[in-house]
């Protein structure tokens, strides 16, 4: 592996760091305003603690505000040491602990301000139900989806062939992978506004500050926001993998969608520069040059198929994968055009 290869991981993972600082942020930011924009329907103090359904412990607005704004800050402040010191060690956990923590923390005040929303005292607030089911869901599903995104991207592939040939002699039976990723940052950081405005809608709506008494004014507002996450997030990141089945593109911090082509679909591959102009803009893009996945400027993997279309992926070490792929099809008895 080159110096300059360890440069590109850093640049890829910074989009990952900027959505992360994002999210933080967002997070104290929602912690702070819910309470606040809803303090003249406030009690004084409020309900912050519920045994069973019904509230037994209070807290002034004050407190309220600033003891779950602690909390996220130590706990960013955590996740922040371990993605520093022990990353490699536990893939994931930072993310997780991050998407989790958010999740609760955020939820559990929304869940507050709701139950005491136009109250008089704090005795008389809402009781507590299926809201607590709810968050907890939401809690665990979040962690478990970042903690798997954070996996995925946190190791480094087994990369068995040597840099700089155009074709590889691979012994039969050797067990060999070859993986690059690609992230472009601005579309992270995007993806993590878009989903923190959502996110931001979903709480105003669950704590009752919406009004109207109508759901469908605060879904009309969530909806654009989410997809547009959801479509960013996956435009993202690409991973190209390299094995004795072939070449798989997956897309998204998940790998999903993916592409796959075996070594007999394949008529050969090469790497080769391309720019955002010459594919025709960024993300997934079809023109006369075939199917490009243009994520940032530079060498691209392309392959070309045994029907005459080709498909072009900008990923770091696309010489190397090329060459192994042109191995793969020379075994399985295809030409190198």
């Amino acid at each position: 592996m080159t110096d300059e290869e360890p440069a590109k991981g850093r640049t890829a993972r910074r989009g990952g760091l900027w959505g992360a600082a994002v999210w933080s942020l967002g997070v104290l930011a929602l912690l702070i305003a819910l309470p606040l924009s809803a303090r003249h329907r406030l009690p004084e103090p409020l309900a912050t603690h519920w045994g069973g359904r019904h509230p037994d412990g209070s807290m002034t607005l004050t407190a309220a505000v600033l003891f779950p704004a602690g909390v996220w800050l130590v706990l960013v402040l955590l996740s922040a040491l371990v993605q520093r010191y022990w990353a490699e060690r536990t893939p994931g956990c930072a993310a997780a602990a991050l998407a989790a923590g958010g999740v609760l923390l955020t939820g559990a005040q929304a869940s507050i301000v709701h139950a005491n929303l136009d109250r008089a005292r704090w005795q008389d607030a809402a009781p507590m139900g299926v809201e607590v089911v709810l968050v907890l869901v939401a809690t665990g599903t979040a962690g478990a989806l970042a903690w798997l995104a954070g996996r995925r991207f946190g190791g480094r592939g087994v990369e068995r062939p040597a840099a700089g040939a155009p074709a590889l002699e691979v012994p039969e039976g050797e067990r060999f992978v070859w993986l690059s990723r690609t992230a472009n940052p601005w579309l992270q950081l995007l993806a993590a506004v878009l989903g923190l405005l959502a996110a931001g809608g979903v709480l105003v709506a669950a704590s009752g500050l919406a009004g109207g008494g109508s759901a469908a004014p605060a879904w009309s507002f969530v909806l654009p926001f989410a997809v547009s996450a959801v479509t960013a997030l996956g435009c993202s990141s690409v991973q190209a993998r390299v094995t004795a089945r072939g070449l798989t593109v997956g897309f998204g911090p998940f790998g999903r969608p993916a592409r796959h082509w075996s070594p007999a679909d394949l008529d050969s591959a090469r790497a080769e520069e391309r720019t955002a102009g010459q594919a025709g803009g960024w993300g997934y893009r079809i023109n006369g040059r075939g199917t490009t996945v243009m994520l940032r400027g530079g060498a691209c993997l392309v392959v070309r198929t045994r029907r005459g279309a080709e498909f072009a992926v900008s990923v770091d070490d696309a010489e190397r994968g090329a060459a192994l792929l042109n191995a793969l099809i020379a075994r399985a008895g295809q030409p190198l055009g």
